[in-house]
């Protein structure tokens, strides 16, 4: 199981990956980062970014709750978890991929991926397979 470290590594060896970072939405914090940032400044960057994820969430939209039945009643806790965002630009993409822990579930995956040289659907799944995998100590 890769720590921080490990799994940024593994990240940019990913077809197009420009930059990546591990991050606390809660806090706006880069827990880890790696390669490029879009504006130059990855301490930014993750703040940006968390505000995304922190809004993207916390929104009851996303929950996707049958109208009759509350997490509880599924075993769940309360609002399912959203798994991944997706923002397209005109040169890229940016996917945030939560990540589920033992603790809170407040960290997400940041991947810059360029647009004419990723294969989206390839870092879609294997961010999900990393961040199962993610070890946080």
């Amino acid at each position: 199981m890769p720590g921080i470290d490990e799994c940024l590594l593994e990240v940019m060896r990913l077809p197009g990956a420009r930059g990546a970072s591990v991050v606390d939405w809660t806090s706006g914090l880069a827990l880890g980062t790696i390669g490029e940032s879009p504006n130059g400044d990855h301490e930014a960057t993750a703040a940006e970014t968390a505000e995304v994820a922190r809004m993207t969430a916390e929104q009851p939209a996303f929950a996707h709750l049958a109208p009759d039945r509350g997490p509880q009643d599924r075993g769940e806790a309360p609002g399912t978890p959203v798994e991944d965002v997706i923002v397209t630009t005109h040169d890229g993409y940016h996917m945030l991929r939560f990540v589920e822990t033992a603790f809170d579930s407040s960290v997400f995956l940041h991947l810059w991926l360029d647009r004419s040289e990723g294969n989206l659907a390839l870092a879609r799944m294997r961010l999900g397979e990393l961040a199962e995998r993610l070890v946080l100590a």
